[in-house]
């Protein structure tokens, strides 16, 4: 078994206060910031700057045009401002697709700013895959600003490419140096984005634990303990945006899934989702949230899987522990994760985002491209099937 992880982690309030010196710590001078536009007009990364003022960090570049289902493109003008100003380090600050972009930001400017002289490659067809990199990047820090990615400590960076369709790029070397979660800067989420995302961290928590293909010791461990800790506290960062221990461990929740799912990958319900933000515009969370129910569902036919989703169901569901002694009720956990959803006010029918009927095919077209999430889910998805569960929340 071998188990990849981020190297660091600094997890504490008032944490991105502490990224000069990380940075410094790491031998950059002028970082790239890598971020978005939500993230500068909610003044975020305000006190992230001024405390760069003063530090041994000379100069601080931002790049703040990451846009959400990030595109190449966006790699591309990140990775272009970072070299018109010789930026030797990379900051990724903000939710799961502004670190995504920093990830390969990191990778692709290292050649030219380490006075390698080879330029870099703008061939992503390349790059998109597993080890399909080189080892080499600049200095690379990740702040999380929402919790459910858990990008910061996966080796994963997701682009959509010019036919809108998802891909993965997939190494150790997208792994960061340090990733700082810092609880207060996920107090302004709005609630609706809180809860999507936080069932984002419980899906890869999820799947990590039922993946046919590298479930492990380790990433079991993690996913039991992210559900334990996401579940108990996600009701209460909704409702009560401000309650910073819950935002924390919401926080740290969300990276435990994150290192879990890194080494047993994520699969139908993700393989599933990730067409209605290519195809319609819905958040990845949202998205997620939508297929997890229904996937689950299907997959309760595969006994084997039943009984983990039995496991994960005395965890999620505490109270449930009496209806599901001595194994079995995958459907009271289904029935549970659907209400928990419910009770997020978060929707539950594809209509609700403008799909039709009609669209069902095509969407199931793109999701059997997903060839390097499908083969991890327990039971086997085909084109009729994916329609059938697209069907299912119509």
């Amino acid at each position: 078994m071998l188990f990849n992880t981020t190297k660091s982690i600094l997890f504490k309030n008032g944490a991105s206060k502490d990224i000069p010196s990380l940075v410094t710590r790491l031998g950059g001078k002028k970082p790239l910031v890598v971020t978005d536009k939500g993230i500068l007009d909610f003044g975020l990364l305000d006190g992230c700057l001024k405390a760069f003022q003063g530090s041994d960090v000379g100069e601080v570049v931002v790049f703040s045009d990451v846009t959400p289902d990030p595109t190449e493109d966006n790699v591309l003008r990140a990775v272009e401002v970072a070299i018109a100003n010789s930026c030797d380090a990379v900051v990724g600050f903000g939710g799961g697709s502004s670190m995504d972009v920093a990830k390969v930001v990191a990778h692709l400017c290292h050649a030219e700013v380490s006075g390698g002289g080879g330029g870099f490659s703008e061939d992503f067809q390349k790059m998109y895959g597993v080890d399909q990199i080189s080892s080499a990047r600049l200095p690379l820090i990740q702040v999380p600003t929402t919790a459910g990615t858990g990008s910061e400590v996966t080796p994963i960076s997701i682009l959509t490419n010019a036919a809108k369709l998802k891909q993965g790029i997939v190494s150790p070397t997208l792994l960061p140096d340090f990733a700082v979660l810092d609880g207060s800067l996920t107090i302004t989420v709005p609630a609706t984005t809180t809860a999507h995302t936080g069932v984002d961290a419980m899906v890869h928590a999820i799947e990590a634990y039922t993946c046919a293909t590298k479930k492990n010791p380790l990433s079991d461990l993690l996913s039991l303990e992210a559900l334990r800790i996401l579940s108990a506290n996600i009701r209460t960062a909704v409702t009560d945006g401000e309650n910073v221990e819950a935002r924390g461990q919401m926080l740290y929740g969300s990276m435990l899934a994150g290192m879990s799912f890194a080494n047993s990958p994520v699969g139908g319900v993700h393989a599933l989702a990730y067409p209605l933000g290519g195809m319609f515009g819905v958040p990845h969370g949202m998205s997620c949230s939508l297929m997890l129910p229904p996937v689950m569902r299907y997959n309760i036919s595969d006994l084997g899987c039943a009984e983990l989703y039995g496991d994960l169901g005395r965890v999620i569901f505490p109270d449930l522990e009496e209806d599901l002694r001595g194994g079995g009720g995958a459907e009271i956990v289904v029935e549970s994760v659907e209400k928990l959803i419910k009770d997020l006010n978060l929707p539950s029918k594809l209509s609700d985002f403008g799909v039709d009927e009609k669209d069902l095919k095509m969407m199931s077209n793109e999701a059997m491209k997903q060839k390097r999430l499908l083969p991890n889910n327990p039971r086997e998805i085909g084109d009729a099937d994916a329609v059938k569960i697209y069907s299912s929340i119509l």
